[in-house]
């Protein structure tokens, strides 16, 4: 079990969150439009299904048509549900994020300063 991420105890297992942000191809969105669809239907099963819950997803304005936010068990998980979508050709983009608390971060800039990486001249 991975310990990055935004991290939860859930079920005895701890979690991490990831934002997904992708973009339908053109016959995706025709078909939408023809046969308007609760998405979120379709993507949930298949998160649990990858092990994970669906918390939010959100259709967007701008680069990306939707925004997702899963809660998965490991990178492995998450990975393998953004393949799952990738592969069926109907998003033009995606792009997976891991999401970190402000604790984590907190955690990650202190050890940051003890690594010593002194920047090219």
């Amino acid at each position: 079990m991975e310990s990055s991420g935004f991290q939860r105890y859930n079920k005895g297992k701890s979690m991490a969150f990831y934002m997904i942000q992708g973009s339908y191809g053109p016959a995706a969105m025709a078909a939408m439009v023809k046969n308007p669809q609760d998405r979120a239907a379709a993507v949930r099963p298949v998160v649990k299904k990858a092990g994970g819950k669906l918390h939010d997803f959100w259709f967007a304005f701008g680069e990306y048509d939707f925004v997702v936010i899963v809660e998965m068990p490991d990178s492995i998980s998450a990975a393998a549900f953004s393949m799952a979508i990738g592969v069926t050709g109907a998003l033009a983009t995606y792009h997976t994020t891991l999401l970190m608390t402000p604790q984590e971060a907190t955690k990650a800039m202190k050890q940051a300063a003890g690594i010593g990486y002194k920047a090219p001249k």
